[in-house]
């Protein structure tokens, strides 16, 4: 009677056990399967926050890429009849890195104003109506000593994560208008005529 009695409790606390395992096998089963439902999420969103931090750092690039070439033109490195070519070639030779060049040099529009006092100075609009990049609203004048020069750059940036565009566009198509600005005096130019220039 008692060789039954401990058959049982052997055969009782196996079986036990072996229930145990069975549910903690079930559980991690369903963790794999829970996983694998949020993981598409989870990466869209890594993924999401990864090209957030890109485009600020492409911004940041964009605007230090624009102060240089506005201090070529402060202080009268680049001076006269400045083409787009020039300004680009300077831009896009600093976002090397991080945008192709030749798709810098093709995307990337520039728009420069010249006035004789802050005052008379503005920026135009070059969006349309649709938020969309007017690159025919854009030009470039001619700058000499002591003007004022309103400076812009602007590129279009592609948001290649999935499902983000909506959360990161600033224009239509999934598209982020990346955009830089200056405005400044330009420094008396030295003159072989002028023995101390002013403004």
């Amino acid at each position: 009677m008692r060789n039954v009695k401990d058959i049982v409790s052997r055969l009782s606390s196996r079986l036990r056990s072996k229930a145990r395992d069975l549910r903690a096998r079930r559980i991690n089963g369903s963790a794999i399967v829970e996983f694998a439902m949020l993981a598409p999420i989870l990466f869209m969103f890594l993924f999401g926050i990864i090209e957030t931090g890109v485009i600020f750092f492409a911004q940041s690039t964009l605007q230090n890429a624009t102060d240089d070439a506005a201090r070529q033109i402060r202080t009268g490195q680049l001076q006269g009849a400045i083409t787009a070519t020039q300004l680009r070639t300077l831009i896009c030779g600093e976002m090397k890195g991080l945008i192709p060049s030749a798709s810098c040099t093709a995307g990337l529009q520039i728009d420069m104003r010249v006035s004789n006092t802050f005052t008379a100075a503005s920026y135009p609009p070059v969006l349309n109506a649709n938020g969309s990049l007017n690159a025919g609203a854009t030009t470039i004048q001619s700058s000499d000593s002591c003007q004022v020069v309103l400076f812009r750059a602007f590129y279009v940036w592609n948001i290649m994560t999935p499902l983000m565009g909506p959360l990161l566009e600033n224009m239509p198509g999934d598209k982020y208008l990346l955009s830089a600005a200056e405005a400044f005096r330009n420094e008396p130019f030295n003159d072989p005529n002028v023995p101390t220039p002013s403004c």
